[in-house]
């Protein structure tokens, strides 16, 4: 698809509604003029494929010509989506029953299907003697409609069934427990990696890795009022400040008061291996953001996306000399 072409099918689709209150964001932000940022968020769309979320993520009114061809814009990240991944395969990741089974020896932790097969025997069976749950969709993202339970709400089953069968087709699993390291940083929600592999066509191997942590929440998504912040892939230390989809940085945590920027990842080299060994599973999914929980017996697979966010590696906080993700990704493929 032309750059154009992309470009128009987006300005269809565009929510206008959430452009005009992003604009008036960005007008706040840049310190610029409506007609000079209009033009600006023009040309970005037609000569970077970039949309007003990249442009706002990443800062692009800071950037100049050269840096911003080094940012990971949404054209361009689902023209290497849809080379490297064959769709026909999405749904191995997609669902997560289905990922939890053919990614089993990674993923190490009791779960359910809820569907309309399961019966109230076997949810009684699944919940004696288990602590928090989490209920998930079987597909979807951003942490929508993720919720978790505690075994005071499934001590009635007949109730929790009735609630589970009312969610629709869902999964259970079982609370994966942190590592208390990762605790320290937060401990209301499990934070996780973002581990990102690529089978590319010059290399193979792990384009980028980021931590997430969350923020007031069960859940650490950036989409759920979470943080990220990036991970030096040889030392396992997080390198950048972390930062929120609003632009805030912190250097520590606002809540535990932890120092975030130099913080040392517990089984990191661990967590590359596991990613390594899984990305050779579907071959036919090349592109692949792993989510991994960092736990004191070892690293273990949350998930697998097949659609990576563009965003959460996109953070303008990450890159301060202005030079984007683009050229690591060249490392591995042609662009």
């Amino acid at each position: 698809m032309s750059k154009l072409s992309f470009f128009l099918k987006r300005l269809r689709r565009m929510d206008t509604e959430r452009f005009k209150k992003t604009f008036r964001e960005l007008r706040g932000l840049t310190g610029k003029r409506t007609l000079p940022l209009a033009l600006d968020l023009l040309v970005c769309g037609l000569k970077y494929n970039a949309g007003y979320m990249d442009y706002k993520i990443a800062r692009m009114d800071r950037l100049n010509a050269a840096q911003r061809r080094t940012v990971i814009t949404r054209g361009i990240s689902n023209s290497i989506v849809k080379r490297m991944n064959n769709k026909a395969y999405w749904h191995l990741f997609d669902d997560k029953c289905l990922f939890n089974e053919r990614f089993a020896p990674w993923v190490d932790r009791a779960w359910l299907r809820s569907d309309a097969t399961l019966s109230m025997e076997q949810l009684a069976a699944f919940c004696a003697g288990k602590g928090p749950l989490f209920v998930k969709p079987l597909e979807g993202s951003s942490g929508v409609g993720v919720e978790r339970v505690e075994p005071e709400d499934f001590r009635d089953i007949p109730a929790f069934f009735k609630r589970l069968r009312a969610k629709g087709d869902c999964i259970v699993e079982e609370t994966v427990i942190q590592h208390p390291d990762m605790a320290r940083l937060y401990p209301g929600s499990v934070n996780t990696m973002r581990i990102a592999t690529l089978l590319g066509d010059k290399a193979q191997g792990i384009v980028y890795a980021f931590v997430r942590i969350g923020n007031g929440r069960v859940m650490d998504n950036v989409d759920a009022g979470g943080m990220a912040a990036r991970v030096e892939l040889n030392s396992g230390v997080i390198q950048t400040v972390a930062a929120d989809k609003q632009g805030r940085e912190f250097a520590r945590h606002p809540l535990t008061d932890e120092p975030i920027t130099g913080f040392v990842l517990p089984y990191f080299e661990e967590a590359k291996q596991m990613c390594l060994e899984a990305m050779l599973i579907v071959p036919q999914v090349r592109f692949v953001a792993w989510d991994v929980a960092l736990t004191a017996q070892g690293p273990r697979l949350i998930e697998g996306n097949s659609f990576p966010s563009h965003a959460v590696p996109q953070f303008a906080a990450h890159y301060p000399d202005g030079i984007g993700i683009l050229p690591e990704f060249e490392k591995f493929i042609t662009l």
